[in-house]
This record gives structure tokens, C-alpha cells and sequence, in this order.
């Protein structure tokens, strides 16, 4: 019975010593923010994905029509420069069209087929994009999928972009420890949020008269954003 009085009598004492321990592990007060940079350049790059479409009655008079027209912009291509590394097949396909709705309960027929052979293409040479463009529709390309200008080598583009946003973030630190009658003290911790490619924010204008399809690259930009953690100073 002694002995259990006394680990009952120690117990208490050692909770109210450790009460002090505990506190003295509490995180040190700290401010964390987020920042965001972009950088924009004149981009020096294009991808193009275009293609042909064509229907016949059957599946293969359909396919030739397509596979005809799409070897003839292939060689196209080649004849204005485009490295065969620049150009691939993305999608080839061959799909039934459909007789109208169907009448008097009757189940409706297949009428004929389509086929489509689209090729993405990448122009590395900029000045030539719009007479590619039009090359390419006067030799039967009737389906243009998309155009998006980018940059051959990103990466100083990110490294200005990552800077801008550790600016960005350092000065939201700043405002928020004078706002709140506090010293900023040192950084504590630094992380990625991430990168993206915004829109062009601005157009240029428009390619000389003499090129068949008039384009305008804009300008491309890179969009990175940082965490930081910083002390609160003394």
C-alpha cells in the first residue's frame, strides 16, 4: 500500500515538470505566403495539326481518297522544308455514315463511310508558317485542328518566371509583417507550386500581304508559383 502511494505521489510531480518541456517545443511563430511570376517571350516554334476528311459508298474508295490527298501533303511538306522528325500521323480513322432517321419503324442504314487522316506538324521556322498553311488547303487539307506558337528551349524563360515569383512572394511577406507591426525574419522553407502556359497576353501584326494565310504569334509566357515560410524576427 506504501509503495502505491508513493508512485501516486510522483506521478503529479512529474506531469508538472514536464508542462514546461512541452511549452518549450511549441513552432516559433512564422508567416507563409504564396507568390506567382510570368515571363513572356516571342515564341520561335509552331504545331499545327490539320488533316482530311472524305466519304465515298464504300470503306476503301473513302480510304484512298484520304490516304491520296494526305501523301500529297506529306510531299508537300518535305519540298518546303519540314524535317520528316516534324511530322506525325495522330489519328486515322474510318467511321460508317448513317442514313437519316429512321421512318415507319425502320432501323436506319449505313449510306456510305468517312475516313480522316490528321498529322500534327511542327514548323521550326516561323517566317514560312503561313505559306505552309496555305499549301497544305491547296492541296486538300479541308480540317484544321488547332495552331499553338511555344519556344524551342523554355528553360530560361522558366528560370525568370520561378525568380519573379520568389519576388512576388517575398514582398506579400513584407506587407503582411508591416501591416501586422511585426519584423520579418529570415526564410524558413521554399517550395514548388507549380508551372503553366497562360494564353498569349498580347497579339503582334499580322505576317506580310504575300503570305496565303495571315497569322500573328503574340507572345508566349511561362507562369510559375513558390510557398515560403518566414520567421517571425524579434
Amino acid at each position: 500500500m506504501r509503495r502505491n502511494a508513493l508512485v501516486t505521489a510522483v506521478l503529479p510531480l512529474a506531469l508538472l515538470l514536464a508542462v514546461p518541456a512541452f511549452a518549450q517545443e511549441r513552432p516559433a511563430p512564422s508567416i507563409s505566403v504564396s507568390g506567382e511570376g510570368t515571363a513572356y517571350a516571342v515564341p520561335d516554334v509552331a504545331t499545327i495539326t490539320l488533316g482530311v476528311t472524305a466519304q465515298a459508298e464504300n470503306a476503301a474508295d473513302a480510304m484512298a481518297q484520304t490516304s491520296e490527298t494526305g501523301a500529297r501533303i506529306l510531299a508537300r511538306l518535305g519540298e518546303m522544308g519540314i524535317e520528316p522528325r516534324d511530322v506525325q500521323t495522330s489519328d486515322l480513322s474510318l467511321n460508317p455514315v448513317w442514313s437519316n432517321e429512321p421512318q415507319d419503324n425502320q432501323q436506319p442504314k449505313i449510306s456510305g463511310y468517312e475516313a480522316s487522316n490528321q498529322v500534327t506538324i511542327r514548323v521550326q521556322q516561323l517566317d514560312s508558317l503561313g505559306d505552309v498553311l496555305g499549301a497544305v488547303l491547296e492541296d486538300g487539307a479541308n480540317r484544321l485542328g488547332g495552331l499553338s506558337f511555344g519556344l524551342k528551349d523554355s528553360k530560361p524563360l522558366l528560370v525568370e518566371a520561378r525568380r519573379d515569383a520568389v519576388t512576388d512572394a517575398m514582398e506579400r511577406a513584407k506587407a503582411y509583417a508591416e501591416a501586422a507591426g511585426l519584423t520579418l525574419g529570415p526564410v524558413l522553407s521554399i517550395s514548388e507550386g507549380g508551372t503553366s502556359t497562360p494564353r498569349p497576353e498580347a497579339m503582334m501584326s499580322m505576317r506580310a500581304a504575300d503570305m496565303k494565310v495571315p497569322v500573328a504569334e503574340g507572345e508566349t509566357g511561362i507562369t510559375a508559383s513558390v510557398n515560403m515560410v518566414f520567421a517571425i524576427g524579434e
